[in-house]
């Protein structure tokens, strides 16, 4: 009975976190043509989803290392 509770209540946190992510990562995409700060937004959004999904995990760390190459200067380059 309490792995049964276990189960439902990390099935119940997935489900929280897929809604609340999957809402703030459309309100950022919908930011990017609506005003808004979409480049804040949308990193949110992935980091939350982030905490379930390896896709949103290695989407985000795409996205930081082009912000750190933005930075350093070197533009959207790819890595030789």
């Amino acid at each position: 009975m309490k792995h049964l509770v276990f189960k439902t209540l990390a099935q119940a946190k997935r489900i929280i976190v897929i809604v609340i992510g999957s809402t703030i990562l459309a309100a950022g995409i919908t930011m990017i043509v609506l005003p808004g700060p979409a480049v804040v937004v949308i990193p949110i959004g992935l980091a939350i989803l982030g905490t379930e999904f390896v896709w949103a995990r290695r989407i985000l760390v795409n996205v930081k290392e082009r912000i750190e190459r933005l930075r350093k200067g070197n533009g959207c380059q790819s890595k030789p």
